[in-house]
């Protein structure tokens, strides 16, 4: 049993998902840097999952780290979960949905603002919302 509130099988997310998508999402993915739709967008609002709408990161957290994907300096509280990844031959703090489980990107302690956080997230894993 998952322990996450949103519980999908691999083919309705397949069903849900675009192709992209469902490879950064649900396969643990990267998108490619600089290409991303929301890397340079700095509107007022919120960030949220892509594959179940939840609300991720304010637009008063993003900032442009010239990573090439975009950047928060905190997470709305309750909102990630935290996991080790050593994959690569890296050890870095992997960052889920803590609401599906879908994976977003990975949380650096290299951010330049108060925080000291850098949430590097793929633009492929978020939607934008500004009502």
């Amino acid at each position: 049993m998952s322990k996450y509130p949103i519980q999908k099988s691999e083919a309705e997310w397949k069903a849900q998902l675009s192709e992209e998508q469902y490879r950064v999402l649900r396969q643990k993915g990267t998108e490619r840097p600089f290409t991303g739709a929301f890397n340079m967008h700095f509107d007022k609002g919120t960030y949220t999952c892509m594959a179940c709408n939840a609300a991720l990161f304010e637009s008063n957290s993003k900032f442009d780290s010239g990573c090439g994907w975009p950047s928060f300096d905190e997470a709305i509280d309750g909102s990630i979960e935290y996991v080790r990844d050593t994959s690569h031959g890296m050890i870095r703090t992997e960052i889920l949905c803590a609401n599906c489980g879908s994976h977003l990107g990975h949380v650096f302690d290299d951010g330049p603002t108060q925080t000291g956080q850098r949430y590097c997230v793929n633009s492929v894993s978020i939607d934008f919302d500004n009502s």
